[in-house]
């Protein structure tokens, strides 16, 4: 019989929420389900806040890691990876597009000891040239894929075959943009190691109609069984 280490079961399938409510964030996290976070300039956006701010809320709830977008030419995207890195710690995954800029970055970053995540993947070349510059995880925008008529899922599975074959270990696939409970088990059961997700769909991921079947089943004959004793107990 084969075992497996609690070290592998805490590295694989791990679940990133991608938010910026730390509202939300917290609630979730205190499900002990919840290994990191995603951001992006539209979430923080949205919430209308300082994201430096944001991140340290995140922090201080307890995630291990959060993803910070960083833009502008390498230099400005060096300097600023450096300068989250050394206000947040290891918790700082620095997100970095997949241009020239982006991955110069990654390089420059990763040769730090610096986590980098990068970000608008949408071919397995591009998934290439991001491990070849030393990103932690790559991210395969699934959603977006699908919305312009191709398959957002093959191409996460396409992404993990060439790693496979080619032996990536370094760099980990985070599959984005996933619109549905479906598409986090399909991600996962083509190869990426971790999704991330609206909130929504997280929720979404404990239900099901079966699930809401049975357990209403087994309320009623819970009460029936209930009922059942109590004649027995004034007889």
């Amino acid at each position: 019989m084969t075992y497996i280490d609690d070290k592998d079961l805490q590295t694989s399938m791990k679940i990133f929420l991608d938010t910026a409510d730390t509202e939300i964030i917290g609630k979730h996290y205190h499900s002990g389900l919840i290994d990191g976070v995603t951001t992006n300039p539209t979430l923080i956006r949205k919430s209308d806040r300082n994201p430096e701010i944001v991140y340290q809320e995140i922090k201080d709830i307890g995630i291990q890691d959060i993803s910070m977008e960083v833009i502008g030419d390498k230099f400005n995207m060096i300097s600023e990876g450096k300068r989250l890195f050394k206000k947040y710690g290891k918790v700082a995954t620095i997100k970095v597009p997949c241009t020239p800029n982006g991955l110069a970055a990654c390089m420059a970053l990763s040769k730090e000891h610096i986590r980098v995540n990068v970000t608008l993947i949408f071919s397995p070349a591009q998934a290439i040239l991001a491990a070849k510059a030393g990103a932690a995880y790559v991210s395969p925008f699934v959603g977006r894929v699908d919305d312009n008529s191709f398959g957002g899922l093959c191409l996460v599975k396409d992404i993990a075959n060439v790693y496979a074959k080619q032996r990536v270990g370094d760099t980990k696939i985070l599959a984005a943009s996933l619109r549905g409970v479906r598409d986090v088990s399909r991600a996962f059961e083509y190869g990426a190691h971790i999704v991330t997700m609206p909130p929504g769909v997280f929720a979404g991921m404990y239900n099901h109609v079966l699930t809401t079947a049975g357990l209403t089943q087994f309320d009623k004959d819970y009460e029936a069984s209930s009922r059942a004793l109590e004649l027995v107990d004034t007889v």
